[in-house]
């Protein structure tokens, strides 16, 4: 399955950021589970869904202060990459 994501290093924590569909963030039993299928991608690190709304609106389910963090960052800034999980 391929999918898209980024690493970022920011204040001195390293975190990982997956897109995921909308209805994945809608369901917390849902998201949790998807950020522990995706923590073999990203060992040893904390991982932020993703999801854009019909407008491109992005939300982020995780970590709360990294959750926040994000939702100040243009999407547009963020360095989007293409991961394969097995």
């Amino acid at each position: 399955m391929k999918f898209q994501g980024a690493v970022i290093k920011e204040q001195g924590v390293t975190f990982a950021v997956v897109v995921v569909k909308k209805h994945i963030l809608d369901n917390k039993t849902e998201a949790d589970k998807t950020i522990r299928m995706f923590q073999p991608i990203f060992p040893g690190i904390p991982i932020v869904l993703m999801a854009q709304d019909f407008r491109g609106v992005p939300t982020y389910y995780g970590r709360r202060d990294i959750s926040q963090f994000m939702a100040s960052v243009p999407i547009q800034c963020v360095s989007w990459k293409e991961y394969t999980l097995s």
